[in-house]
């Protein structure tokens, strides 16, 4: 399959609202990959479709994205091609890589189109905007391979990327689909929550539900195994984040910790986190900082440790958890790991629950996560059976600029800038968001902001600052990249408000 067909699709998804729509140009783009004969062009084109990399990283940042050479006249590129050059980009490393994936990716852009040197770009980055998730891609694999939607759904949560499921379920049926299993050392995705506002909303009192303490750190998945590659009857030890990139090689005393668990195989769900030295939590950005650093390890280790928390047992010596109550895989996980379990309060008073709530809240956590004790693994999905419940700040900002939506918000004005009073007076950013908006709120907000209109820059307008907004957020943190040196983390439009003059809004120092 040419690249030039999955870029159309790429642009023909973006320009529609309709998820109808969008799964069937997906599908159709799918099963044409699918006649090549090809099985690696289907996995390709379904992860190029998700806007994913097949290799997840290749090495290659904004930075080396700068410069690009002059786009070629014709299409020519094939997206087996595509992505053969980007896996050799990946494997390069050691002394004169870095000259060597310039040219190579030079050579690569070279052979583009300036529509899929633009595309391209979006994928290498992870800011492919095409409105082409999951709710749309797996309906679409279903439809291509002519496969109930819940299994594909169920292999994608197991084995973690759309692509591989794609592929096997195009060139296997369902009969393929129903092979997918847990695999030790492979990811797969992660439970989510849902959220309530306060714990009365999470906790009724008319059952007994764990409330685990929700830790401010970075959501890991481990896995152990004594059975594998090695052979030499040491442990192979693999840890992952949320979004399933592997960082084993950054963590050697998480490595430590789980290598000496007592178990053969086990794939344990956990969180890593920063605590100072009186044992309360650092700033987020400490410990994301530290996972995110490939510099010396173990001087980091020494210097900025995290610690491991463990809260779930998908997997152990042979036997797949996910199916079973959660009751059953925290027995297990208690008796494998006692020292890293996170700290759980397992009752049905509202009151005692409100009373450890404050409790975490007042020890510098971010928050409680209320679980359902008979709740399977619900890997990928949010659902009743976590629910988490956080402090919720608010802050009224004003609005100085507002962005372009793109995928099913293409026309509507959507990401909103975010400012505060400094205290000069003037207007200091401290962030954006696009979260906590209606179709309804979206249609309003574009009518309200072009008529505030006083420029545009790119896909920004610049608007005059009468608006006032009420935002709730989660935390302040400090910011290199607003002049104010601070930034909201998961900010969320609460309401906008007409009531409140723009005289009043916070200011920088209020929420510093």
């Amino acid at each position: 399959m040419q690249l030039a067909r999955v870029t159309e699709t790429s642009a023909a998804v973006a320009a529609t609202r309709s998820r109808t729509a969008k799964t069937a140009l997906l599908a159709e783009a799918l099963a044409e990959a699918a006649q090549g004969g090809d099985e690696r062009e289907v996995e390709v084109v379904a992860d190029y479709l998700a806007g994913t990399l097949p290799q997840r990283t290749v090495g290659v940042g904004w930075r080396s994205l700068r410069d690009r050479p002059a786009p070629a006249d014709d299409a020519s590129l094939s997206v087996l091609e595509v992505d053969e050059a980007l896996s050799e980009l990946k494997a390069l490393s050691g002394a004169g890589s870095t000259a060597a994936r310039a040219t190579a990716l030079a050579d690569l852009l070279g052979r583009a189109t300036a529509q899929q040197q633009q595309w391209l770009v979006g994928l290498l980055t992870g800011e492919l905007r095409q409105g082409a998730g999951d709710g749309v891609l797996l309906p679409a694999v279903a439809q291509a391979a002519d496969v109930p939607e819940p299994l594909v759904r169920r292999a994608v949560m197991l084995a973690g990327f759309p692509g591989p499921v794609a592929r096997a379920a195009l060139a296997g049926g369902a009969a393929a689909l129903e092979q997918v299993r847990l695999e030790v050392g492979r990811p797969l995705r992660p439970m989510l929550a849902g959220s309530e506002p306060d714990i009365a909303s999470a906790v009724d009192g008319s059952r007994e539900v764990a409330l685990d303490l929700k830790l401010d750190g970075i959501r890991l998945q481990a896995h152990l195994d004594r059975e594998g590659e090695r052979g030499d009857g040491g442990a192979t030890v693999r840890l992952f984040t949320r979004s399933l990139e592997e960082i084993t090689d950054r963590l050697p005393e998480v490595v430590a910790a789980i290598e000496a668990l007592p178990a053969r195989s086990a794939v344990l769900d956990g969180e890593v986190i920063a605590l100072d030295a009186e044992g309360r939590p650092e700033p987020f950005q400490v410990t994301g900082a530290r996972t995110a650093s490939r510099t010396d390890p173990t001087e980091l280790a020494r210097t900025t440790p995290v610690t491991t928390y463990l809260f779930d047992l998908l997997h152990l010596d042979g036997r797949d958890l996910v199916d079973e109550p959660a009751r059953e895989r925290w027995a297990a996980l208690a008796d494998l790991a006692p020292d890293l379990v996170v700290e759980r309060l397992s009752t049905s008073d509202v009151g005692a629950a409100r009373d450890f709530f404050d409790r975490v809240v007042a020890q510098g956590h971010e928050g409680v996560v209320v679980k359902d004790p008979q709740a399977p693994y619900a890997a990928g999905r949010r659902g009743a059976g976590w629910v988490k419940v956080k402090p919720r700040r608010t802050a009224d900002l004003v609005v100085t600029g507002v962005e372009w939506g793109s995928g099913r918000r293409e026309g509507w004005l959507s990401n909103i800038h975010l400012a505060a009073r400094g205290a000069d007076g003037e207007f200091v950013m401290v962030g954006k968001t696009f979260k906590g908006m209606t179709d309804e709120l979206l249609a309003w907000q574009t009518e309200r902001f072009l008529g505030l209109e006083t420029s545009r820059e790119g896909h920004v307008v610049h608007v005059r600052p009468e608006q006032v907004v009420e935002i709730a957020y989660d935390a302040v943190q400090t910011s290199r990249r607003y002049p104010g040196g601070v930034a909201l983390r998961f900010a969320r439009v609460l309401r906008y408000r007409d009531d409140k003059p723009v005289e009043e809004i916070d200011t920088v120092d209020s929420l510093r």
